[in-house]
C-alpha cells in the first residue's frame, strides 16, 4: 500500500458485520495507511461508525450497500421437482454470530411435527470449535439423519431453488449478500430482528423475530407453508452499486479530496 504511486486511487471497503478494529493489528495498519485513502465506504452505516471510533473520521466517508445479481436467482424463483422431503436451509460462515446452534435447536421442533423435513447447514469452517459444537448438538438431538452440515457450496442459487425455508439467525450482520440472494429468490425467510435486516421486514414471506427455540421453531413451520414471492429490490442491483461506486470516482477525480462525499 505505501509503496503505490499517490496518483493511484485508493478506496477503503468494509464489509465486515463485526467491528475488525476490535483488532489491534488491524487498527495499526489502519490508522497507518488511512491518510492514502480518498474515500471509506462501509456496506452499512455501523461500519462507518465502528470506523470513527476507532480510527477516527476521514473527509470521505460514503455508505454504499452490497447487491445481488437477480439473474442469477430468477430460475430460483421456480423450485426444483419434488425430492420427497422439504429442506430449510442456513447459510453462512460456522461462527457464533451466525447462530447455527440456535437454528439447530429450533429445528429440532420443527422434525418433532414434520417427519419430512430435514435442515441444510453450509459456509465456510472458520471457527473450528463453533462447528465442533454444531456437530455435537446434532448428535445429541439425534438429528444425524435429519440434518447435514457441510462447507462451503458454489450452488447457492441451486440450493435455494432447492430449498423451502432460510433461517437467517444472525445476532449481528453489516449489509448480508446471502440474506440478499435469498430475498431474490423469492423462498420464505425467517430472520433475527437486527437493525440490518429491518428494510426487509415488510417484504412478503418474511418472517423477522427476537428469536427464541420456541419462537424460531413456529415460525419457520409457518414459513414451510408459504408459497415462493417476488420481492422488490430496488437499489440493490449490481448495477445500482456499480453507479454508485461510479459517481463516487467521479466525484474523487473531480472534487478536492478533503470535501467529504457523504
Amino acid at each position: 500500500m505505501r509503496a503505490l504511486p499517490t496518483r493511484v486511487l485508493i478506496v477503503w471497503v468494509m464489509h465486515s458485520g463485526a467491528n475488525d478494529f476490535a483488532n489491534n493489528a488491524l487498527l495499526f495498519a489502519e490508522r497507518l495507511l488511512s491518510g492514502r485513502a480518498k474515500a471509506v465506504i462501509g456496506v452499512s452505516q455501523k461500519n462507518i461508525d465502528d470506523y470513527v471510533k476507532e480510527v477516527g473520521s476521514h473527509p470521505s466517508m460514503i455508505v454504499v450497500p452490497n447487491d445481488v445479481d437477480i439473474s442469477r436467482f430468477e430460475q430460483a424463483s421456480e423450485p426444483l421437482p419434488s425430492t420427497g422431503f422439504r429442506q430449510i436451509v442456513q447459510i453462512g460462515r460456522y461462527v457464533p454470530e451466525k447462530n447455527q446452534l440456535q437454528t439447530a435447536q429450533a429445528f429440532a421442533r420443527v422434525a418433532a411435527a414434520e417427519p419430512d423435513v430435514r435442515l441444510l447447514l453450509c459456509g465456510v469452517i472458520e471457527n473450528l470449535e463453533y462447528h465442533a459444537a454444531i456437530l455435537k448438538l446434532v448428535d445429541d438431538l439425534a438429528l444425524t439423519d435429519r440434518v447435514m452440515v457441510v462447507g462451503p457450496q458454489s450452488n447457492v442459487a441451486e440450493i435455494l431453488r432447492g430449498s423451502h425455508a432460510f433461517a437467517m439467525l444472525s445476532s449481528s450482520e453489516a449489509h448480508s449478500i446471502g440474506f440478499l440472494e435469498t430475498l431474490a429468490s423469492g423462498i420464505p425467510v425467517v430472520g433475527n430482528a437486527i437493525p440490518s435486516f429491518a428494510f426487509a421486514n415488510e417484504f412478503p414471506g418474511v418472517e423477522l423475530l427476537y428469536t427464541s427455540d420456541a419462537d424460531t421453531g413456529r415460525a419457520l413451520l409457518d414459513a414451510l407453508l408459504q408459497p415462493r414471492t417476488t420481492r422488490p429490490l430496488n437499489g440493490l442491483t449490481l448495477q445500482s452499486t456499480a453507479d454508485r461506486y461510479l459517481a463516487l470516482a467521479i466525484a474523487c477525480d473531480v472534487l478536492n479530496p478533503r470535501v467529504g462525499l457523504s
